[in-house]
């Protein structure tokens, strides 16, 4: 098993938007970055161009709805670089129908926003963490939204918004499981942010987007977990 000197981060749906711009600046501190996507052309793309900025960025495929390309990933960056430092789950999706609320989104659409938004970061946890666990030390990152927040619920994009409700309760969970191997769980949400889901008319761009993740990667020792948080500060569930 290889091992190396730097720290690993992982961060699924790396190729655009958030989850490129997280790859950039983990990569900016010193983290060597393994960027995922389903898209193997556009991941590509996205590994060569951060690579041509001097970042130490590898592409890996994943599809965090399959159990086989989650396990393949694990494997992988066990086996090749021999840590997980960070974890960031950004991979996610938002199919709910525009003006269709709870009572008229079908059951499909809550299944399919389950299946990536919450079972997708479910099966990165329990494949990731336990490589964190061996290495007594990691730091996991769950992109979540405050349409999520049940302290601010409403109806309209029901199955989007239930699957970052649940996501925070796997939060609280894991970070319940891993709490004394210096590992620390958090989600956040990123705001409204200039993406291909957000859309052009956002009020921040992915850099602002980005800076709460890239804060909770790299919390010390002591730092908090089962946390969710905005601009580096604290919201309510």
């Amino acid at each position: 098993m290889a091992v190396i000197d730097k720290r690993v981060a992982v961060v699924t749906g790396g190729n655009k938007g958030i989850g490129f711009e997280i790859c950039r600046q983990l990569a900016e501190r010193g983290l060597r970055v393994i960027l995922t996507s389903r898209d193997v052309a556009r991941g590509q793309a996205a590994r060569q161009k951060l690579s041509d900025e001097g970042a130490d960025v590898v592409y890996h495929r994943l599809d965090v709805n399959s159990d086989e390309s989650v396990g393949e990933l694990a494997h992988y960056v066990e086996a090749e670089q021999g840590r997980v430092d960070v974890l960031v789950n950004n991979a996610g999706i938002l199919i709910d129908e525009s003006g269709v609320g709870v009572l008229g989104t079908s059951l499909d659409i809550f299944r399919k926003t389950l299946e990536t938004n919450f079972f997708g970061a479910l099966r990165m946890c329990q494949a990731i963490a336990p490589i964190m666990q061996r290495g007594h030390y990691g730091r996991i990152v769950n992109l979540s939204s405050g349409l999520g927040q049940l302290d601010e619920m409403g109806d309209g994009t029901a199955a989007y918004r239930s699957s970052k409700t649940a996501l925070n309760a796997l939060t609280r969970m894991v970070s319940t499981a891993v709490s004394g191997d210096d590992i620390l769980v958090n989600s956040m949400c990123p705001g409204w942010v200039r993406t291909d889901m957000g859309g052009p008319n956002a009020a921040r761009g992915v850099e602002t987007g980005a800076e709460t993740a890239i804060w909770l990667a790299m919390l010390p020792h002591g730092g908090p977990s089962g946390g969710f948080f905005r601009d580096k500060a604290p919201i309510p569930w």
